[in-house]
C-alpha cells in the first residue's frame, strides 16, 4: 500500500495512539517521554563539553574561570527533573500535580543558582586569599570574615526566596527573625563577641598572618584568624590558639612591623688595662661595627667599674628586623672584638676575687715568763 493511501486516523495504522492513558493520549505520553530522554541526554552532554573547553580557556581571563566554575556545579539531578518539566508539557496533569512540580522545580533551580553563587564566590575568595598572601598579607586577615559573611549572606537570600515560592509570608518571618535575633545575641554573646573582635581584627589589622607576634610570655606566627579564633605557629613547632577577645585584651609585640632593630650589648677587661689603650676602645669597637653591612653606630662608652672589671656599654641598629641577619652580625662584631684586643694585648674580665693576707704584729712575751711558755 501506498504511504499516501495510510490512514493515519481514526482506525487506521496508528489509531493506538488515540488511546486514552491518565487523561492524555498515548501519542501525547510519547512526546512526554521522547522530550524528557532528549532533554536528559542533550543538557549533560552539553554542560560537559562547555565546561572542558571553558577549563581549558580560563587561564587567559577569569571570567570564563567562573563561568567552568558555574557548569561544575550543576547537578545532573537538577538537568534531569528539569527535563522532566519540559516533557510534562506535553500533557495536561491535574491542577495539584502541575502546580506542586512548578513548585518543585522552582525550589530545585532556587538551589542550584545557590550553589552556583556559592561556588563563583569559593572561586574568588580562593584567588583573593592567594594575592593577599603573597602581598603584604594584610587582607588574609580578614578572609575568614569574608568568607562568614559572603556565604551566609548567599543563603539567607536563598532561604527567602525558597519559602516566598512555598507560600510562606516573607515579612512576617523577617520580623520574627529580628526579635528572635535579640534573645540569640544574649545566649552568645561571647561568640558574638569573638566575631567583633575578629572584625576588629581584620579592619585595624594589629597584626596580619605571617607575622611573628608576643603575647604575654606565649610567640609565634600568625597561621589563621578565624572567626572565634587566632592561630599561631610556635617556635618548637606547637599550634597555640587564642580567643579572639582575649587576645585583643592582651599586649602584643609584634616583631614583624619591626623596622630597624636595637642591639645592646656589653663586655668587661681588665682593671690592669692601661688609661690610653681604655681611650682607644671605643673607637675600635666603632670601627668594627660600622664595617659590618647593615649596621648603623650609635654610641660606645666606657661606663662602670664593676666588681671585677672595666665594663663597657655598646648600643648600635641592625637595619633590617631579620633575627637570623642580627645574629650573624653580632658574631662577627664578636669576634672581630677578640681579634682586635689580642693585638692591643687587652684581656676580658672574669669573675675574680684577690685575697690579701697580712702578718700580725709580733706579740712581746710577759715579764718572768719565757717566750715559749711556762713559769721563769
Amino acid at each position: 500500500m501506498p504511504w499516501n493511501e495510510i490512514d493515519w486516523t481514526g482506525s487506521g495504522l496508528f489509531a493506538w495512539l488515540q488511546a486514552e492513558l491518565w487523561g492524555n493520549s498515548l501519542g501525547r505520553w510519547l512526546i512526554a517521554l521522547g522530550l524528557v530522554l532528549l532533554v536528559g541526554t542533550v543538557l549533560p552532554a552539553v554542560r560537559a563539553r562547555l565546561e572542558r573547553r571553558l577549563r581549558g580557556s580560563a587561564t587567559s581571563h577569569a571570567l570564563l574561570g567562573y563561568g567552568a566554575e558555574i557548569l561544575a556545579g550543576t547537578r545532573r539531578s537538577v538537568l534531569l527533573l528539569l527535563a522532566l518539566f519540559i516533557g510534562a508539557r506535553a500533557v495536561e496533569l491535574p491542577a495539584k500535580v502541575d502546580a506542586a512540580l512548578t513548585t518543585l522545580t522552582a525550589v530545585v533551580l532556587l538551589l542550584q543558582v545557590t550553589l552556583w553563587a556559592q561556588r563563583v564566590f569559593n572561586a574568588w575568595l580562593k584567588n583573593y586569599e592567594q594575592r593577599a598572601r603573597h602581598g603584604d598579607g594584610g587582607d588574609a586577615t580578614i578572609v575568614g570574615l569574608i568568607s562568614f559573611v559572603g556565604r551566609t549572606a548567599i543563603w539567607a537570600i536563598a532561604l527567602l526566596m525558597i519559602l516566598d515560592n512555598l507560600g510562606f509570608n516573607i515579612t512576617t518571618l523577617v520580623a520574627s527573625l529580628g526579635i528572635g535575633g535579640i534573645a540569640i545575641a544574649l545566649a552568645v554573646q561571647n561568640v558574638l563577641a569573638d566575631l567583633f573582635a575578629s572584625l576588629s581584627i581584620g579592619l585595624d589589622k594589629p597584626f596580619v598572618v605571617g607575622d611573628f607576634v608576643i603575647v604575654d610570655d606565649l610567640m609565634g606566627t600568625v597561621e589563621h584568624v578565624g572567626l572565634k579564633t587566632t592561630r599561631l605557629r610556635s617556635l618548637s613547632g606547637e599550634q597555640l590558639v587564642f580567643s579572639n577577645a582575649d587576645l585583643l585584651k592582651s599586649r602584643i609585640r609584634n616583631y614583624k612591623r619591626m623596622y630597624e632593630r636595637r642591639i645592646v650589648f656589653t663586655f668587661g677587661v681588665l682593671y690592669d688595662t692601661p688609661r690610653d689603650t681604655l681611650a682607644k676602645l671605643g673607637a675600635e669597637v666603632r670601627a668594627i661595627i660600622e664595617a659590618q653591612p647593615k649596621t648603623r653606630f650609635d654610641r660606645a662608652h666606657f661606663f662602670r667599674f664593676g666588681e671585677f672589671s672595666l665594663d663597657f656599654e655598646v648600643v648600635y641598629y641592625v637595619l633590617d628586623p631579620d633575627y637570623n641577619l642580627y645574629m650573624d652580625i653580632q658574631q662577627a662584631i664578636n669576634l672581630a672584638i677578640m681579634a682586635r684586643f689580642d693585638a692591643l694585648e687587652v684581656g676580658f674580665a672574669f669573675p675574680t676575687s684577690t685575697l690579701r693576707v697580712e702578718s700580725l704584729p709580733a706579740v712581746k712575751p710577759a715579764k718572768g715568763r719565757s717566750a715559749v711558755g711556762g713559769a721563769g
